[in-house]
């Protein structure tokens, strides 16, 4: 199969195709034909410090496309079903004609998306649902103000519309640039500040930026206030937390795959409760920009593009 891979950690130019072989399902697999991937930030960070070791290493942790083959225990899908998901850092990554992946991370892709805007949405829609419905333990009838740092971004963009959609929470955003601020807005944010102007008084904080940023949460959160971090700067201080009893947790959505949890499945159920939701017309895609077809040159772009750090949304490489 075609697949794009890099030999030596380093800039966007290690990428290269490839030809590997087929993958082979194991039980609970499906047999993906890929038809787009998008690139986060996580693959950056990877293919940037990660050596691969002996075999080169093919990245991408989102796709959509659909089942081929199935392993002999899976009882979710069906070969021919239309899927979209993010994979598992353990694992091959996406950026490959086929790929293999656990059914129950895996959700039926929504059928009112093409399969380039279907592969924005996996991996922040599920980091954006865990922080809000597992860490922060939100609800249908949750109030308060949660600001979200990087509205604009991949996950920050998904964090608003379920954060609207699902919760009666007021949500504040922050951008720093016009069309990031329109994003955020158009997303349902009730309003947008500049990141150097927060709010004060918030009840939670879900942040993709903690670095230098611990005494200003502190600042600005009520008392038993709630952060939810995606990132992980070395050398975190959380004491001044402390004083006002503040919660800091963590959000890795690759935890469940990774450790092959008892409540795996839940990121099967809430891909397919989102797809529902984009049908219906209240969740949106994220997808920004397309690039294509699903190639080494254009993945170097791709990459570049999230590393430079000014993307609004997401950006897709599709077909082949």
């Amino acid at each position: 199969m075609r697949a794009v891979a890099y030999r030596k950690a380093g800039d966007p130019a290690v990428l290269q195709d490839l030809e590997l072989p087929d993958p082979v399902p194991g039980p609970r697999d499906l047999l993906v034909r890929v038809e787009a991937v998008s690139v986060n930030p996580v693959d950056v960070k990877v293919r940037a410090s990660s050596e691969p070791g002996r075999e080169p290493k093919v990245l991408g942790y989102d796709a959509a496309g659909t089942v081929a083959a199935v392993g002999a225990e899976v009882s979710l899908f069906r070969v021919g079903d239309e899927v979209y998901y993010a994979g598992s850092i353990d694992r091959p990554g996406t950026n490959s004609r086929l790929h293999l992946v656990d059914e129950r991370i895996a959700g039926h892709k929504p059928r009112s998306l093409t399969f380039a805007e279907a592969s924005s949405l996996p991996l922040t829609t599920i980091t954006a649902w865990e922080s809000l419905f597992d860490r922060f333990r939100l609800g249908p009838e949750s109030t308060g103000t949660l600001l979200v740092l990087g509205a604009a971004g991949g996950v920050g963009s998904m964090v608003v519309q379920l954060a609207r959609a699902l919760t009666r929470l007021t949500v504040v955003g922050t951008a720093s640039r016009p069309e990031s601020r329109e994003w955020a807005l158009g997303l349902g944010a009730h309003d947008v500040v500049d990141h150097a102007h927060l709010p004060e008084g918030v009840d939670f904080v879900f942040s993709p930026h903690t670095a230098g940023q611990i005494e200003t949460f502190a600042r600005i959160l009520r008392p038993g206030g709630e952060i939810t971090a995606i990132d992980e700067p070395p050398g975190l201080d959380l004491l001044p937390l402390k004083e006002k009893s503040i919660t800091f947790h963590w959000e890795l959505m690759f935890t469940r795959p990774l450790f092959e949890t008892p409540d795996m499945g839940v990121q099967h159920e809430l891909l397919d409760r989102v797809a529902g939701l984009v049908d219906a017309g209240t969740v949106r895609p994220t997808m920004t920009r397309q690039v294509g077809p699903i190639s080494a040159v254009r993945l170097r772009e791709a990459h570049q593009l999230v590393e430079e750090g000014h993307m609004t949304g997401k950006v897709v490489v599709a077909g082949w």
